[in-house]
């Protein structure tokens, strides 16, 4: 694998740049900034140990075939040869770490998500996969270090979800899940087929990085904020004072709900996250139309033929379309088994490159 020398070179100057700046007393004495390249510096180092030992592995090699070339010891062989064969066998997952190290990033990278599944095609079994997805989901996070904080609800008898927000919080929350943004295919036999017919349903995925504070100015005149009774999964453990809470915010028309606190006031709290990721959506664009276009490309209409993966349980087989790549692992990856996934998309580039023609995919796919 080619590695790119002057992004590299640009991590490591950055690295030594930061170093440097830390010891100057006027940096020591400017709290806010001393904190910010503290932080940066946090980040960047885990990066320059990577690169620092694939620079060592490099070296590693470059001695043990010079040791092979150069030198009639037998036993001086034996020695060279079981360090190339190591080395050779680090370089593949250094090479890895590398890619993704120099990956592009975004810079909302660090910050919390919310995340927004809804079932599409396929009622009762798109209901069913968008619950798979949520426990995929949680499980991932919980690998991760991550924290999972359910914000609204829309449950089915079956133990299915028509629709279910969270928030995902802890550091790099957006890197990890920024790609899941799309329409998810599953291809099985439902729970509710009798003759043993194979299904196509989707679930649509969208993927908000939560705002910062001072990036959403809301009118509260602008806000119609009602309190209802949440109610649970077949009318069970339903709340018996009105704490959920269903903001509306009158110029988008955009409606958020939150009633899985017992408290009404960190209802609200979870509420207004959702909907401050919502209108900086909004603001990002540059008129309402294009918002429109680029939800729609996100989650699609969830029709059949648009995904970006596709989940077969006959095969065993998870297929994302947008880098071709194929996995045999299903049960692994349901279980919160991502990663692979994650990492190959992280180093093709980002999510915004990665568009799938639909029309190439059929039904089989």
């Amino acid at each position: 694998m080619a590695i790119n020398e002057e992004k590299i070179n640009s991590v490591l100057m950055r690295y030594e740049e930061i170093l440097s700046s830390m010891q100057d007393p006027s940096v020591i004495n400017d709290k806010e900034r001393y904190l910010k390249l503290s932080k940066e510096l946090g980040e960047l180092e885990f990066k320059v140990s990577r690169i620092k030992a694939y620079y060592d592995n490099e070296q590693k090699l470059r001695d043990a075939l010079d040791l092979l070339q150069n030198s009639d010891d037998d036993e001086l062989h034996v020695l060279a040869t079981e360090e190339l064969n190591e080395a050779k066998s680090d370089r593949e997952a250094l090479e890895h770490d590398i890619a993704l190290i120099l990956a592009p990033q975004d810079p909302r990278d660090e910050r919390n998500v919310i995340v927004e599944i809804r079932a599409g095609a396929g009622g009762e079994e798109a209901a069913l996969f968008a619950s798979t997805l949520f426990k995929m989901y949680s499980m991932y996070s919980q690998n991760h270090g991550l924290k999972v904080n359910v914000i609204d609800s829309n449950d089915t008898e079956l133990g299915g979800y028509k629709e279910i927000v969270f928030e995902i919080e802890g550091r790099g929350a957006y890197s990890k899940f920024k790609f899941e943004s799309g329409v998810h295919r599953v291809q099985r036999v439902p729970v509710t087929e009798t003759g043993g017919r194979v299904h196509t349903s989707t679930v649509t995925v969208a993927v908000l990085p939560e705002a910062e504070p001072t990036e959403v100015k809301i009118n509260p005149e602008d806000l119609r904020i009602d309190t209802y009774r949440a109610s649970g999964k077949g009318g069970q453990h339903v709340n018996r004072t009105d704490s959920a809470i269903r903001i509306t915010h009158i110029p988008t028309g955009l409606v958020v709900t939150c009633q899985d606190e017992r408290s009404q006031y960190k209802n609200k709290d979870k509420a207004m996250a959702v909907l401050n990721s919502r209108l900086l959506e909004i603001a990002e664009n540059k008129s309402k139309s294009e918002v429109d276009d680029t939800r729609k490309n996100q989650v699609g209409s969830g029709e059949r033929s648009e995904k970006i993966r596709t989940y077969n349980y006959h095969q065993s087989r998870v297929t994302d379309h947008r880098i071709g790549l194929t996995l045999y692992k299903l049960e692994a990856i349901l279980a919160g088994d991502l990663d692979e996934i994650i990492d190959a998309l992280t180093i093709a580039g980002g999510a915004d490159d990665l568009v799938v023609n639909s029309d190439d995919i059929s039904d089989e796919d």
